[in-house]
């Protein structure tokens, strides 16, 4: 037997099982050793119940008077109790139906989880569960690994083919060279996969942890520093620095420059004095002065006589940049040499734009992705300006060096304040910058927490606020009515709120489902103040800039992450109006941890912390970009992990290892250096 075996010659393993592991992926004994556990589950301290004292517990006991029920929502509640020697404790799940069903009164079972009171009642609440005769659960101290099911899959299967194929797992070779593992003081790799799925110890776990949480990051990390030097490989145009121009511009603007902003500028303008691209993120807290900073790198640019894309992910982000821009270059030559090119522009209009950028009568171009279309030929492209989208693909910059014959320099804008552990890993090629200052025309945001119940002086202080002339968002987690989640929807509070609370005021609706020129004519009709209220979900959240807007509530914001919730309190205080933003809880419980936090400080980059320590990198980025990192096994938090792998990829570069060399790794980079850009 070896990595390539396939699962259907194992034991117990016939044509109808082997279609369900493939279902999930799983083919090969290979595929079946890298299906790591998804938690684990320490039966290897049990406790009498005549002993059970608060806290999690694990008992070996049998099952009696096993019984379901259904109560209010749908709420499904499966009940039995757990028999010892020494006694009898109560035990509940909840909305987990199966169990009385799998549940086999008077066998032995150790079960494991949180005694206490509850309902007035000692009892174990949705306790994990396993058969004393399973074979998996016997070996080591009986740390049993729980996998991901997926249709018919189920933990005690996977457990008992880990079992057969444990002798593989004992020849596996090495994937790091030996004086890296000897350096970082890691397990063998073929240790790491047996203790992965068979632990020995909560030890013996935790180093199978960290060596494969150590290889994950360094894949990462050595995949940033290869498309590093594929950038550096390249050559772009360099821009000579011009100090009057950049003095005469800073004097037009109306307001004053912070420091941060002052470094972050003079940090770009070093960049594009060089032939090698710029490659750097600005970061900083919403309404910090990210589009100035990027006006300016413009003006520098296009003074030169070269070009600039500067590419927003909507349309309507978009108009607002060539706004902002407009504004800020009312006074310098170049504002004739400014269009936006989006689809709503006019046909007619598109193709005398493209005419003028091709012979560079226009030399900064605003717009979507759309920009880098084939159809549309620039003259010479000297940087390339993306907001929000936080990276640029490998394919995208490789088309675009084909296009020029050089390497644009590229300049991205993010308002999501990224923790330094994230940092480090996701955006290991780009230099940073950040803008921890606010400019000191901003208002400010004072923020309240609200039980569901309590809204009646929120509604009182909102229609105060529109009478004064300002302007309110409210937002939804939902679009429609949930019966699963007990939350607030968009489509019912417009129109509750349009018959009851702020009866006569102008009202408006904003979703993902209505198309892209409907939301636009919504946002255009609130940014004109032809609405006095916008409920819509989180389609806000980023970059729409409405001044006037003075009051943020969000709905059910207990469902949101920090970073979320920052970034939409961010939409209101932006000018001379002080902001209100309201946190109305989805039920009355006291607030947690988290929504005190976002009540008490201002700070996006603490709370980006607290969001990810809390809820993982999902609540920051979204699952669909911090995904395709595929870190299975490393956290983001993990500070100490991931500046050690960090060390490591400096060693194996100083020493002029050969990556080739470990075949397992050179491909595993080769793959993450496509999937390290969050396009």
């Amino acid at each position: 037997m070896d990595m390539q075996t396939e699962l259907i010659n194992l034991k117990g393993v016939g044509n109808v099982v082997a279609e369900r592991l493939a279902s999930a992926g799983l083919v090969t004994v290979g595929d079946l050793l890298a299906y790591y556990p998804r938690r684990y589950d320490d039966y290897s301290h049990v406790t009498a119940i005549a002993q059970l004292r608060p806290g999690l517990v694990t008992l070996k006991a049998h099952f009696s008077e096993i019984k379901e029920r259904r109560v209010r929502r749908g709420l499904h509640i499966t009940e039995a109790v757990a028999n010892d020697d020494s006694g009898r404790v109560r035990v509940i799940w909840f909305n987990q139906p199966y169990r009385a069903k799998n549940i086999q009164a008077g066998k032995p079972y150790y079960i494991s989880g949180e005694f206490g009171l509850q309902q007035q009642r000692l009892q174990i609440v949705n306790p994990s569960i396993e058969l004393v005769n399973d074979e998996a659960v016997q070996v080591g101290t009986r740390i049993v690994p729980t996998y991901r099911e997926t249709g018919h899959l189920n933990s005690t299967l996977l457990r008992k083919l880990i079992l057969q194929v444990q002798p593989v797992m004992k020849t596996l070779p090495e994937t790091l060279p030996s004086w890296l593992i000897e350096q970082a003081g890691l397990v063998s790799r073929a240790d790491a996969i047996t203790h992965i799925h068979l632990p020995s110890s909560s030890d013996a776990l935790q180093a199978a942890r960290e060596r494969l949480g150590f290889e994950e990051l360094f894949v990462v990390m050595m995949a940033a520093q290869a498309n590093r030097d594929q950038a550096i490989r390249t050559e772009a145009l360099a821009v000579p620095f011009n100090k009057e121009i950049a003095l005469d511009f800073v004097t037009h603007l109306p307001f004053t420059l912070t420091d941060a902003q002052r470094k972050t500028i003079w940090q770009i303008y070093k960049d594009i004095a060089q032939t090698e691209p710029m490659n750097r993120l600005v970061e900083g807290d919403v309404g910090s002065g990210k589009t100035v900073i990027a006006a300016m790198a413009a003006l520098m640019v296009a003074e030169a006589g070269l070009q600039v894309a500067f590419i927003a992910p909507t349309e309507l982000l978009a108009q607002q940049h060539a706004d902002t821009i407009a504004k800020v270059f009312a006074h310098s030559p170049l504002k004739n040499k400014i269009a936006l090119l989006t689809g709503g522009v006019k046909t007619s209009q598109k193709k005398l734009i493209k005419e003028k950028l091709k012979d560079n009568r226009i030399q900064i171009l605003i717009g979507t992705h759309a920009l880098l279309q084939e159809s549309v030929d620039w003259h010479r492209l000297g940087l390339v300006i993306i907001d929000e989208q936080h990276r640029f693909g490998v394919a995208q910059r490789q088309k675009l060096f084909s296009a020029a014959g050089h390497m644009p320099h590229i300049l991205c804008l993010t308002a999501t304040p990224i923790p330094r552990s994230l940092a480090l890993t996701v955006y290991g090629e780009l230099d940073i910058s950040i803008i921890d200052q606010a400019p000191s025309t901003r208002a400010g945001v004072d923020t309240t927490i609200v039980s569901p119940n309590s809204t009646a002086q929120m509604y009182h202080a909102i229609q105060q606020q529109l009478t004064e002339g300002r302007q309110a968002y409210i937002v939804c987690p939902l679009i429609n009515e949930s019966d699963v989640l007990q939350v607030a929807s968009a489509e019912k509070t417009y129109q509750e709120i349009s018959k009851k609370q702020l009866k006569g005021w102008r009202v408006g609706l904003l979703h993902g489902r209505l198309k892209a020129d409907e939301k636009d004519a919504v946002m255009r009709a609130f940014a004109n103040h032809e609405l006095d209220v916008l409920v819509a979900t989180t389609v806000i959240e980023v970059g729409v800039d409405v001044a006037n807007a003075s009051v943020m509530v969000i709905q059910s914001a207990d469902r949101f992450g920090l970073a979320q919730l920052h970034q939409l309190r961010g939409r209101v205080g932006r000018a001379e109006h002080r902001g209100h933003c309201y946190l109305v809880m989805s039920d009355s419980q006291a607030p947690s941890k988290r929504m005190r936090a976002i009540a008490e400080t201002a700070n996006g980059f603490a709370l980006a912390e607290l969001d990810l320590e809390i809820r993982g990198p999902g609540a920051i980025y979204g699952t669909r970009q911090h995904g395709t990192l595929d870190l299975r096994i490393a956290k983001l938090t993990d500070a100490a992990l991931i500046a050690k792998a960090r060390v490591a990829v400096q060693s194996f570069i100083t020493r002029g290892e050969d990556l080739l060399q470990y075949k397992q790794i050179a491909a595993e980079v080769q793959r993450a250096s496509k999937l390290t850009y969050l396009n």
